[in-house]
């Protein structure tokens, strides 16, 4: 379900109308997320790790608004929840795109996670399934401790869907810690908005 913002009475009105004519109106950061506690539950449990992280990212990023914010058809909707569009590695070094729904139980969400990913590296190609716009654009970089990365967006205002990439684990004073970066559309959220989904997500891995 979504429901359509009125522009008019909309506190983000200006920040919208300005960056909406820019040709990549998107932003990006980039920093390390401390992901001691999921990584330990992971291996205690046998469960998978990047199932772990990305159901917390997903609950983090369905509690904040403006990640549930999508342009479409020149017109500002916000989504009562979103789900994960991740790349999903295969044997033959190529990837595809699978489409995980968000599922506040954790168990229900991995099982039905576990069925996609299986589904999507049996085939070839990207694999794309329904075409959403209530998703996050995850992508994984596990070899890769990057600093930075710059993800691709469509121009022409045709594209508005945030975009998450985790990196390589490393140790840092004895925790585990992962590289992050976030990208979204400057026009529906700000720096204080990203800092806002790291919070509750760091918070989820080590809670």
């Amino acid at each position: 379900m979504k429901r359509k913002i009125e522009q008019e009475n909309w506190i983000r009105k200006d920040h919208y109308e300005h960056f909406k004519q820019m040709d990549d109106p998107f932003f990006g950061i980039t920093t390390n997320v401390d992901c001691t506690g999921a990584y330990r539950k992971s291996k205690e449990e046998g469960i998978s790790f990047f199932l772990s992280y990305l159901y917390y990212s997903l609950k983090a990023v369905n509690g904040v608004e403006e990640f549930k914010t999508r342009i479409m058809d020149n017109k500002v909707f916000l989504f009562d929840k979103v789900h994960a569009g991740p790349t999903v590695f295969r044997e033959d070094k190529t990837y595809g795109h699978a489409l995980i729904l968000y599922d506040e139980d954790v168990d229900k969400f991995m099982r039905e996670a576990r069925k996609e990913i299986a589904r999507v590296q049996a085939q070839k190609g990207l694999v794309y399934t329904e075409q959403l716009e209530n998703v996050i654009h995850y992508t994984t970089l596990p070899w890769i401790r990057f600093t930075g990365i710059r993800q691709p967006v469509v121009f022409g205002g045709k594209d508005s869907v945030p975009k998450i990439a985790f990196g390589k684990l490393f140790r840092e004073g004895g925790r585990m810690m992962m590289p992050v970066s976030i990208h979204g559309h400057h026009g529906l959220m700000d720096g204080w908005h990203v800092n806002r989904h790291l919070e509750l997500f760091e918070g989820y891995l080590n809670g």
